[in-house]
């Protein structure tokens, strides 16, 4: 199986240029042969836009692997969209996470997908997130496309979702039942 990354840095690059050159990369990932995409947080936001645009006449990734991704408006955006310094660290992609109209321009995953979330944040009296479960960056109910999604819960926290082995297992499960192809792409928040 073969792994590559893709990089970038929302604080300077729009979602829209990102986007855009992550449909280059799935260009050439899908002229390639079979393959499938991994991506955390945002990066999963930046695959559905991305798997969007390409060539009609391109393959599409055999499965989208989501970690953590904010399908929904996160609260927590929405609550620091005006802060200086979330602005500044999250540029327009920030933005776009707090604006919910905004990020249901984005479109729904037309191919398998997984997503897999943590639930290893605090509920209850003080969290933002009250008795949503949450992996302390978004919840449970934020990162759900439908009430039908192949969605994974593990007890991990988000900045570190992709490094737990579990995840690994449940990605090499899917892959294995038949949804994911001999090549692999890796891309990484």
């Amino acid at each position: 199986m073969l792994t590559s990354s893709f990089g970038y840095v929302p604080a300077i690059q729009s979602f829209d240029s990102i986007a855009t050159r992550l449909t280059a990369r799935l260009t050439t990932l899908a002229t390639g042969g079979e393959y499938i995409v991994v991506g955390h947080s945002l990066g999963g936001l930046l695959l559905r836009a991305a798997i969007d645009r390409l060539d009609p006449s391109l393959p599409r990734p055999n499965h989208l692997f989501m970690l953590a991704t904010p399908n929904q408006s996160p609260r927590l955006a929405r609550r620091f969209q005006r802060n200086p310094l979330y602005r500044i660290y999250t540029g327009d992609a920030g933005q776009l996470l707090a604006d919910a109209d905004r990020l249901a321009t984005i479109p729904q995953p037309s191919l398998p997908t997984t997503i897999i979330a943590g639930v290893s944040g605090r509920v209850g009296l003080g969290s933002p997130f009250q008795e949503d479960p949450n992996d302390w960056i978004v919840s449970l109910s934020e990162v759900r496309l439908t009430d039908g999604d192949d969605l994974v819960t593990l007890n991990a926290g988000h900045s570190f979702l992709m490094n737990y082995r579990e995840v690994m297992e449940v990605i090499l499960d899917r892959v294995a039942g038949g949804a994911g192809g001999p090549r692999g792409g890796e891309i990484e928040d």
